[in-house]
């Protein structure tokens, strides 16, 4: 017996805001199949506001709710059953974020979970892995966002550690990443990697996504440090307003790739590895498999 229900996650970011709407495919006696059917990408940039100004700007605000209309009309199209939405970083840090969030709901009947850094590391961490790794070998994970890095240490296919810190690409942009604070990172990636011969990276993100396209490697091989450092090179040798004409870059990525690539050949760095594998997966992801798990416990119990 054959089942398809539609599941959506929104993904509220301090770069940009998604939505992501996937098949859930339960087929008797096989393994469930989570299939990506529509993801949509708003570039709010919600972290521009919140890291200068604590604040969430009318203007944002309004674009916010706008945005959450919007996702609700595509999901009621969709026919979506269940949906969830998490904010991070932004959110979490405005001083306005609980009165947005209240406001959104009231207006578009969208409830909003804001979640702190260890929460969004574990959903991140919680993602269907096992498709993309090797279990006999040692991973650092890292998801990289606007607002703040997650760092996860994957051994044997098992989680052993998890954390999250405030380096983000909106935050680097804005110069506002203290020393301490890449101090600490540098200390923690040292120490929870520092026992394992080899490791390598697994990369998050629609930066390293953009990147590994631009690559035009094969979807499970990996991006190696000295071509992710070379790209880096290459990225600075070019005005924002290039990357735009000539590298073909929207935007709202044209200035935040060359912070997201230093974040990248920083944890490569310190931990040692020498191959990055990018396998397309994120906090939309993990919420998706979040809300399946959670019914599935639910109505066993």
């Amino acid at each position: 017996m054959l089942s398809i229900k539609k599941y959506a996650a929104i993904d509220i970011g301090s770069n940009a805001v998604r939505l992501l709407i996937a098949n859930i495919i339960e087929e008797k006696g096989k393994e469930v199949r989570f299939k990506k059917s529509s993801l949509v990408r708003v570039p709010i940039r919600l972290g521009a506001d919140v890291f200068l100004e604590q604040n969430i700007s009318k203007y944002n605000q309004q674009r916010m709710l706008d945005t959450m209309k919007a996702f609700k009309l595509l999901m009621k199209s969709h026919k979506v059953v269940k949906y969830k939405a998490c904010a991070t970083s932004a959110m979490r840090e405005a001083d306005n974020g609980q009165q947005v969030s209240e406001a959104i709901l009231k207006h578009s009947n969208i409830k909003i979970d804001i979640i702190d850094g260890e929460e969004e590391a574990a959903i991140i961490a919680a993602t269907d892995l096992h498709a993309f790794i090797d279990d006999s070998k040692t991973y650092l994970y890292v998801d990289v966002g606007g607002g703040s890095t997650e760092f996860s240490v994957i051994h044997n296919g098992k989680k052993i550690a998890s954390r999250s810190f405030r380096i983000g690409t909106v935050r680097l942009l804005n110069d506002i990443v203290k020393n301490e604070t890449w101090a600490e990172a540098e200390t923690w990636v040292i120490k929870h990697t520092a026992e394992y011969e080899k490791i390598d990276l697994i990369g998050s993100g629609g930066n390293i996504n953009k990147i590994f396209k631009i690559s035009g490697k094969k979807l499970g091989k990996p991006l190696t440090y000295f071509y992710l450092s070379s790209y880096y090179k290459t990225l600075q040798t070019y005005s924002y307003e290039e990357r735009i004409t000539e590298l073909d870059l929207n935007q709202d990525r044209a200035d935040v790739i060359i912070p997201a690539t230093r974040i990248y050949l920083s944890a490569m760095k310190w931990s040692g590895a020498k191959d990055m594998y990018v396998p397309k997966i994120g906090l939309a992801d993990g919420i998706i498999k979040s809300i399946y798990h959670n019914t599935v416990s639910s109505n066993t119990q």
